[in-house]
């Protein structure tokens, strides 16, 4: 199969499935040097894509105003045609916007290729809460996109930013230069849902542990003005904690930061995938929902995720339904001593 010469890709939202994105998109891109992408996503996630390769052009597009609804759809398809004149589509999202650049992809004879979301496979698996193998990941998915099209893939996992991605002068005005021997932990307590977020009374005492500890801070990611709140409190509660939520950083500076971590305790949720393609190591704590689900980073590591083996689990694909047992007993059996523990485990190299 003839590869295209250029490809459109798109995918929209959320957060965390961009950010899954990243390291195949760029992965693809080096596999095949003579082919153009054109990725195009939300304006809110285009500076996630720090440090593209030279193939690689990102459009980020204002659809809530300026190409809102089906007219928008279309308007902002036929611009990128005439501007790029893209030879194939690989759409990463299929959802109502991407299908009608699919339909106008064919009916100029454009070849398409469509994600295969599992949607069947993963309301099964939260019905019958039988785990016996992990559905395929995100990022495999993504992969096979780009597969059908002719496209090599670079599976290759860590860190996208690069040496200027990294560099702790894009991160001056959050914090002074990690110093020799010193350990640097982020902490992203929230979730876009309640059954995916650790109890915070709970996470409070991992961050006074971790606090008390001598060459050891403690870095604060959320936001919102309720998790602003709270993590200010914690900030000025507890010596060596810095929250980020205090005003908006933008990506390039958060990714540059945390790419200095040792480690990022994170739930289900967009900042652990952040963590992932700054290549950090990551201790993630699942409640409603699975790892086997497919939607874990790259680099996963199953022995620094936290889990409880409850029957009732999982529950939900996203984590919106509300708790069948109204306790929360998911995140609730999980103390704040063993996400200490997996911590610790993780920056000593030990496995359980």
């Amino acid at each position: 199969m003839t590869p295209p010469r250029r490809v459109l890709v798109a995918r929209f939202s959320a957060l965390g499935d961009v950010a899954m994105a990243v390291p195949v998109v760029y992965g693809v891109c080096r596999a095949n040097p003579g082919t153009e992408f054109i990725l195009l996503t939300k304006l809110p996630t285009a500076s996630l894509w720090v440090n593209p390769p030279a193939n690689l052009t990102v459009v980020g597009a204002d659809m809530k105003k300026q190409y809102a609804g089906l007219r928008g759809t279309v308007t902002l398809f036929n611009e990128l045609y005439h501007r790029y004149r893209f030879d194939a589509m690989a759409d990463l999202h299929q959802v109502l916007r991407t299908r009608i650049m699919a339909l106008l992809c064919r009916m100029r004879a454009i070849k398409v290729a469509t994600i295969s979301k599992g949607r069947r496979e993963k309301a099964a698996l939260c019905r019958t809460k039988t785990v016996s193998s992990p559905l395929p990941t995100s990022a495999q998915r993504y992969e096979a996109v780009f597969a059908s099209l002719g496209l090599a893939t670079d599976t290759r996992s860590g860190s996208v930013l690069g040496a200027e991605g990294n560099s702790p002068a894009l991160f001056a005005d959050i914090s002074s230069p990690k110093l020799p021997g010193e350990r640097w932990i982020g902490i992203a307590p929230f979730a876009a849902h309640s059954t995916k977020i650790y109890p915070t009374d709970q996470m409070e005492k991992v961050v006074a542990e971790l606090s008390a500890r001598k060459g050891t801070k403690v870095f604060l990611f959320g936001g919102g003005d309720t998790e602003r709140a709270l993590l200010s409190q914690w900030a000025s509660r507890y010596p060596g904690v810095k929250s980020l939520a205090d005003r908006r950083h933008g990506f390039a500076k958060e990714l540059a930061l945390m790419a200095s971590l040792d480690c990022m305790v994170a739930m289900d949720s967009g900042n652990m995938h952040l963590a992932s393609i700054a290549g950090t190591p990551v201790v993630s704590i699942w409640g409603a929902t699975h790892p086997a689900m497919g939607f874990t980073p790259a680099g996963f590591d199953a022995a620094h995720a936290l889990q409880s083996p409850l029957s009732c689990r999982p529950c939900s694909v996203f984590g919106e339904k509300p708790c069948s047992r109204g306790d929360m007993a998911c995140m609730n059996a999980i103390s704040p001593y063993q996400i200490i523990d997996t911590i610790d485990n993780l920056l000593n190299g030990r496995r359980f």
